[in-house]
């Protein structure tokens, strides 16, 4: 049954549910979208009300949404590679740790680069500061958790959200010196190779970041 994921590979979101297969060595085809790919674009689009990726397809089913992807890996497809814990109250916090990441890291990360998509010469500032502040105040109740929380050796979900937010996060408001945990953990995450293997895909496109890519990981 052919396993395929749909998305880009600068994509933080594409990222999410490329971390997990490529930590679990499962074979799977990459459909890239793009203006040279327009069925894949096409399917994309069709696949949700949004048309947005990552969407995989397995066999007749298709699934989008990149944590909604996770869980259906874990269900159906890496039951043992351990996204998920199997005790239900570790899972419960481990969805909840997705929810800070897409919620209040890779949101707040995201309207900061669309203010800059919307005007490239003039993004408005109030709304750029506003979504700072809001990344500062993630990033600091992030720094306090750690403490009760150290990182894991192996790719949970938590992983999989944490690893594309905090690397796009820490472009647009670096996470500096004055928080030791975080910046120890992004430094993991980013070591871990299904996660190396991302940023280096996606390192060709780094010109194409709104607001400038550091030179730097």
């Amino acid at each position: 049954m052919t396993l395929a994921l749909y998305g880009h590979p600068f994509s933080s979101y594409t990222w999410k549910a490329l971390i997990p297969l490529y930590a679990s060595e499962t074979p799977f085809e990459f459909r890239a979208i793009g203006p040279d790919q327009p069925d894949n674009s096409a399917f994309v689009a069709a696949s949700g009300p949004a048309g947005k990726f990552p969407v995989l397809r397995h066999g007749d089913r298709t699934v989008f949404e990149a944590t909604t992807i996770i869980e259906y890996l874990h269900l159906n497809v890496i039951p043992d590679a351990g996204l998920i814990p199997a005790d239900p109250q570790a899972a419960l916090t481990v969805r909840q740790m997705d929810r800070v990441f897409d919620n209040y890291v890779m949101g707040n990360m995201q309207e900061v680069v669309n203010e800059h998509l919307r005007d490239p010469e003039a993004p408005d500032a109030d709304r750029t500061a506003e979504a700072r502040a809001r990344l500062t105040k993630a990033y600091d109740w992030l720094e306090q958790w750690l403490a009760d929380h150290p990182p894991a050796s192996g790719v949970t979900l938590v992983e999989c959200a944490a690893a594309p937010a905090l690397f796009y996060a820490d472009w647009v408001l670096p996470i500096g010196d004055g928080r030791p945990r975080l910046s120890a953990w992004r430094a993991h995450l980013l070591a871990l190779p299904a996660v190396s293997r991302c940023v280096e895909d996606a390192r060709p496109f780094r010109a194409y970041f709104p607001l400038g890519a550091p030179d730097r990981d």
